[in-house]
């Protein structure tokens, strides 16, 4: 099973933690930005990053490759079964994608990626978006994070995953979550970022964040 995408990307490293703990073994060949091997290019026609190369089965987007993917191997299921924390965890799942990512995209892409696409940033955007915005996710998961520090069933799940992904990218270049005003949200995302299989996926990601920082 082929995974193509850039590891830093939120949205590719959903799935590749996804995997590790579903126990499904992958390889991740780097694509994006219309660049990509033969299985990327006919997966993926819109360039969404990540695609699923499964053989001959070829797929695109974050959520469905995860769907396939808890499909695939029943049993302790990343999206919960129980009807009312299954609909928590796709509504989590939505918050990371739809309302965090666009913001900490401002955050990331304008701090880091850009200048790595040799592209003029928008730091002016970014630090709207750090000073502006950002406290508003925070202040949200800080109302709504249970005692035990998982955001459903008092377990790791799909839904801590999601939420977390794209706040991870804001960390690179980002010192606003900070644990005096916002100690319940800084605890879960160390706790998951401690967890062994996202860990793995960003030490992983490391060199390549780093040098694009560096540039």
């Amino acid at each position: 099973m082929i995974i193509h995408g850039a590891r830093p990307s939120p949205f590719v490293r959903k799935v590749i933690v996804f995997a590790a703990e579903k126990g499904i073994a992958i390889e991740v060949q780097t694509a994006g930005f219309g660049r990509g091997a033969e299985g990327y290019m006919k997966g993926s026609p819109f360039g969404k990053i990540p695609a699923l190369e499964d053989g001959d089965f070829l797929l695109c987007d974050s959520t469905a490759i995860i769907t396939y993917m808890d499909a695939l191997r029943p049993g302790q299921e990343m999206i919960p079964a129980e009807p009312k924390a299954r609909a928590r965890t796709i509504w989590y799942e939505e918050f990371g994608d739809t309302v965090v990512q666009p913001i900490g995209q401002k955050i990331f892409f304008n701090r880091v990626v850009a200048r790595a696409l040799k592209r003029e940033p928008d730091l002016g955007a970014a630090d709207v978006a750090e000073t502006d915005e950002m406290p508003g996710i925070y202040d949200y998961l800080e109302d709504v994070l249970p005692q035990s520090g998982w955001l459903v069933e008092d377990r790791f799940t799909l839904a801590d995953l999601a939420a977390a992904c794209p706040i991870i990218n804001v960390g690179y270049c980002s010192d606003g979550l900070t644990a005096d005003c916002w100690p319940k949200t800084a605890a879960w995302l160390e706790q998951v970022k401690a967890r062994p299989s996202v860990a793995d996926a960003m030490a992983l990601e490391a060199a390549t964040v780093q040098a694009m920082i560096q540039k």
